[in-house]
């Protein structure tokens, strides 16, 4: 058992036998690193989740949760006793978004002291348009992992490991193909994903639009499930999660992806990436291409979204790439 914040009691995982003892922490963005826990756990190695916070609108659950309570002084206090309470049991800290259990003035000098290894695990808006100076911290890490070849444009000694899904929850649902397009679009910013662009294009082609903000994440992949196409981001340079998601869903996905990006990943995977790579600018004429294709044409996309998908972003893989880089530390 173990205690922390307003005094909730926590189960914590019985010991495993396989490869070092590792805590992904401190949050759970996008569900990836409850993801990496769970594969981790399946190969036998004691892996934890902590988070300061319970989860909003996922059904990830996390082994630690710190409810950190308000105020400064406080706060800090309920993360130093989880920290305290973690370095004897855990042999690599894997942080996530750039943040650590106690602030990272502190957390690297303590964790060199108590001689344990660290990673900085970045997941995309975290180092995007930063300079070197910004994400000069991450050198204080031993191991640095990206998602993508177009975010190690940031920080180029990354690993890249591309983040994983749990396939088992996510079954096929090809396009319909019952005259009817209906396009998906689930910005977490407007702005930032393009949105403006996909609602004009999807006027040209006559497409209907279903635009998914701020549900819980199996509503969310409800919705998605009903989609004959997908889009993604226009401006970011790579795809993000609710492009796996869908791909997985086998679903054909628009997005504006850097074609440098593209080449390393095809070279790195053997395998094409699928996504419709796509601009602002050429979003409708790509779009209207691909409703006078027919629905036969879509769920062929979608097909190869979802062999994609396993082949590069199958978890259990990304666990043995983990292991692969505690394994270096």
């Amino acid at each position: 058992m173990f205690t922390e914040g307003d005094g909730t009691i926590l189960q914590m995982p019985q010991p495993a036998r396989n490869g070092p003892r590792v805590v992904h922490c401190p949050v759970n963005i996008g569900g990836i690193p409850a993801t990496n826990v769970a594969a981790l756990k399946r190969k036998g190695v004691d892996a934890k989740l902590l988070m300061f916070r319970p989860p909003k609108l996922r059904s990830d659950r996390p082994d630690i949760v710190l409810n950190t309570p308000d105020g400064l002084w406080r706060r800090q206090l309920v993360q130093a006793r989880a920290l305290a309470r973690l370095l004897p049991e855990t042999d690599v800290f894997h942080f996530y978004f750039g943040l650590t259990i106690v602030p990272r003035r502190l957390q690297f000098p303590i964790l060199a002291a108590a001689r344990k290894k660290s990673v900085f695990h970045f997941l995309g808006s975290d180092i995007r348009w930063k300079t070197p100076d910004e994400l000069a911290y991450a050198r204080k890490a031993d191991a640095r992992i990206v998602g993508s070849y177009d975010a190690a444009r940031w920080v180029p000694d990354a690993h890249v490991v591309p983040p994983g899904i749990d396939l088992a929850h996510y079954r096929p649902a090809p396009p319909a193909g019952n005259g009817r397009v209906l396009a998906v679009h689930a910005p977490s910013n407007r702005g930032k994903k393009g949105t403006d662009a996909v609602v004009a294009a999807c006027m040209q082609a006559g497409v209907e639009l279903d635009i998914v903000e701020g549900v819980r994440h199996d509503e969310a992949v409800e919705r998605f499930a009903r989609a004959d196409v997908i889009f993604d981001q226009l401006k970011a340079g790579w795809y993000g999660l609710f492009a796996i998601e869908s791909m997985a869903l086998a679903k054909p996905v628009f997005a504006f992806l850097n074609e440098d990006a593209v080449d390393r990943t095809e070279a790195a995977f053997g395998t094409r990436v699928p996504v419709v790579n796509v601009t602002a600018e050429t979003l409708a004429k790509r779009l209207r291409e691909v409703v006078d294709a027919g629905a036969e044409e879509r769920r062929r996309m979608g097909e190869a979204s979802r062999a994609y998908v396993e082949h590069v972003h199958d978890p259990d893989r990304v666990a043995d790439r983990l292991l692969d880089i505690y394994a270096q530390l």
